[in-house]
């Protein structure tokens, strides 16, 4: 595996934090999932590296689990924000290497970071972000928004590049994106030479400027 296995704290198994569990662990990470309620681990056992009950907010349930040494801390109490403020500036005062801290609503992201938070999720704002962008367009099969101004998008190739080479199609000069992969069906094959010639029933995973791609899905 390609991937650096990593460490990880997961305190709150609500939904955000059970997909957290789970595919950190399929990743081959090493897990530790906390919550207060057994019910809410009991199933995870079996996939994560150890599981425990307790009140984070309790500095000295959070020292028992030794914080220092976890590469990534996560805060998922999406429902009591006084706690994941408290368990966010408990785990930082530790020496927690990296807390992520999880929030419902906007207004509390800058209380997390002022307590602590090296970073804070949003999961709902993205996702709907994410889904608004891409059902905006009938042509983009996903997204991903690296920066405000700079996308990774999956879309089909032009009509006009269909039997054509990449060079021949001067992707990058011409149309200033890079294609980072094509896939087809559920088959990615990463970066594709020039001599690559582009097939009606391919993907093409593409990056670029937001500019850019907004002027190219035009053609599509």
């Amino acid at each position: 595996m390609l991937l650096k296995k990593k460490s990880i704290l997961i305190i709150g198994i609500g939904r955000f934090g059970r997909y957290l569990a789970c595919k950190f662990s399929e990743l081959e990470n090493e897990v530790m999932i906390v919550d207060q309620c057994e019910e809410q681990i009991s199933d995870l056992i079996s996939i994560v590296t150890s599981a425990q009950i307790g009140d984070c907010t309790n500095v000295e349930v959070l020292k028992s689990f030794g914080v220092s040494n976890f590469d990534i801390c996560f805060v998922c109490i999406g429902s009591n924000f006084q706690a994941s403020i408290e368990i966010t500036y408990q785990l930082k005062e530790l020496g927690a290497k990296y807390v992520i801290a999880k929030t419902n609503r906007e207004i509390h992201e800058k209380f997390l970071l002022r307590n602590g938070a090296d970073e804070v999720v949003y999961p709902e704002k993205e996702s709907a972000n994410k889904t608004a962008i891409r059902l905006s367009a009938n042509n983009i099969f996903d997204f991903v928004e690296l920066t405000p101004d700079y996308y990774i998008l999956e879309i089909p190739p032009l009509d006009s590049w269909i039997g054509k080479s990449i060079g021949h199609v001067a992707v990058r000069v011409k149309y200033k994106i890079n294609i980072l992969a094509t896939k087809k069906e559920e088959n990615v094959f990463p970066l594709p030479g020039a001599d690559h010639i582009f097939k009606k029933d391919e993907h093409l995973i593409v990056a670029g400027n937001k500019a850019d791609l907004t002027h190219l899905l035009k053609k599509i």
